[in-house]
This record gives structure tokens, C-alpha cells and sequence, in this order.
């Protein structure tokens, strides 16, 4: 069996976005533009207020997948196809947006932790343009499973020790877990060779990631093969591991849209300036 290793460090970089909520960008900065399929990930975390309470207006998307993770607070999404629903603690939000949507997403609290990612996943050129749709996710159908001593893991998509995460039809077929360690536990994961793939330490200190110690705030890209070796450090940590089959198309970004050639890119613009989403 092949172990996968570290072969990249990123660590985060402060930034704002939507109506200035402060957040971490990882993938989509300067040190990591993307990770084939995944064009972005962000982490958002306050308890003040002022970085968080302006939210995410109402702004348009084509042509890729975004993905909520909420760990504390509450925010409310709406579309302009009547579509609301909230994302609440442990909850996931994986939103397709294909052709086109209008959404915002707006918190739904005056102060307290706000805390979570969104990530953003590529469409392939087939399926850019297909319909929007919604998998809203409460925690209580996300399964958690212990697959060793010390370890506990939630699966959001992707199978683990017999249980299978809700998350559906994705066409990168995703692997997505919110791995727990005590410390010292150790546990070796099987991801699907050729998947591209990640680890993010979001709490505790620090966790061993194939061997290496990955610090907290800090995003290992993995290389390819069959396991991945983990092992809680002197702390407990938590850590996100994702993978996904990349789609090795080429991609033209333009703010919320991400398309394959240029001239998609200014349709996009001109659909939606002509209120075609």
C-alpha cells in the first residue's frame, strides 16, 4: 500500500469578503490559486460581531459547486428560485450552482461565534450549465463514526467504517471528514488513489499528517496514493480531510463565475447584467 504525504504547506491568509466578513483564505490566495477540482476554501471565525454581521448579500454563481460547513452560529441562505433554508451548527449546505442562482447569505445572530468554511468545488465543462440545485444537510444525517481508539470522525461524503456520508450525485466524487484526535491516537485512512486531496488542522495545536506535524491554520496538499497515516498530537485537534477526482479541464475565473474558456466567462456576465440566473 502507497501512503500519501505532505508535499505543501499553505497557511491562510487574512482577507474579507461578501460585505466585509473577515475570514482565512487557503485555497484561491497567491500561495494556492487551486487544488484541481477544489478553486476555494475559506474559513470564517469571530465572536465579534463587526466581522461577521453584514453577511453575504445577495450575488450571483455559474458554473461550480459551493459547499457550507457551519461548526458554530447560524445563517440563513435564500434564492432568487424561493429556495431558504438555515445552516446551523454541524450542519452542511452543498449548492450546485450550474447555469446560474442568486443567493445571500445573511447571519441570523446580533453576537456569539460565528465559525465555518465554505469551499468551493468545479463543475466539468458537461455540467456547467445544468440546473441549480440544493443538498441541504442537517447534522443528525451526518453519521459519526470511531474508527479507532481516539478517533471520531464525521462523514459528510465519502464512506468510512461501513457508514456513508449524505452528500450525493457529485460528479468529482468527494471525500469530505471532520476527523477528531485525542492525543497520540493514531489511524490510517484509505482515500481513492488520484484524487486530489487535502488536510486543514482547525483546532487544537497541531496533528501528525502522514508524519509530518501540520500545524493549526495550516492546509498540507497530500500526494497521491492508497492511505494516509494520522496521528493525534499533544492536544486534541480536529482536522478536515478532503479529496476529489480532478476534472484536468481548463478554467477561466471572473469573481462567482468560473467557466472553461474566456469568451463563457462574458456570456455569463452578459446573462446575468440581462437577468437570465
Amino acid at each position: 500500500m502507497s501512503d500519501r504525504h505532505i508535499t505543501r504547506r499553505i497557511r491562510g491568509m487574512d482577507t474579507s469578503d461578501g460585505a466585509g466578513v473577515k475570514l482565512k483564505r487557503v485555497i484561491g490566495q497567491p500561495g494556492l490559486d487551486m487544488l484541481d477540482p477544489f478553486l476555494m476554501l475559506d474559513e470564517f471565525r469571530s465572536d465579534s460581531a463587526d466581522d461577521y454581521i453584514a453577511g453575504f448579500p445577495e450575488h450571483p454563481h455559474r458554473g461550480f459547486e459551493t459547499v457550507t460547513y457551519m461548526l458554530a452560529g447560524h445563517m440563513q441562505h435564500q434564492d432568487n428560485h424561493g429556495n431558504r433554508g438555515d445552516l446551523t451548527p454541524g450542519s452542511v449546505q452543498w449548492m450546485t450552482a450550474g447555469r446560474g442562482i442568486l443567493h445571500s447569505e445573511m447571519p441570523q445572530q446580533e453576537n456569539g461565534l460565528m465559525w465555518g468554511f465554505q469551499l468551493w468545488v468545479n463543475l466539468p465543462a458537461k455540467d456547467k450549465m445544468i440546473a441549480p440545485r440544493y443538498q441541504d444537510i442537517g447534522p443528525e444525517r451526518i453519521p459519526v463514526v470511531q474508527p479507532a481508539a481516539g478517533v471520531e470522525v464525521k462523514v459528510i461524503a465519502g464512506s468510512l467504517a461501513g457508514a456513508t456520508g449524505p452528500v450525493e450525485g457529485i460528479v468529482t466524487a468527494p471525500v469530505y471528514l471532520d476527523i477528531g484526535l485525542q492525543p497520540g491516537a493514531q489511524f490510517t485512512l484509505d482515500l481513492p488513489v488520484g484524487h486530489h486531496g487535502f488536510a486543514y488542522v482547525f483546532d487544537g495545536e497541531a496533528a501528525l499528517v502522514g508524519g509530518e506535524r501540520l500545524q493549526r491554520s495550516e492546509l498540507g496538499v497530500l500526494s497521491d496514493g492508497e492511505q494516509l497515516q494520522l496521528t493525534g498530537g499533544d492536544k486534541p485537534s480536529r482536522l478536515l480531510v478532503v479529496a476529489g477526482k480532478p476534472l484536468n479541464e481548463t478554467v477561466a475565473r471572473y469573481g462567482p463565475f468560473v467557466m472553461n474558456t474566456p469568451e463563457q466567462i462574458h456570456q455569463a456576465i452578459a446573462d446575468f447584467r440581462a437577468g437570465k440566473f
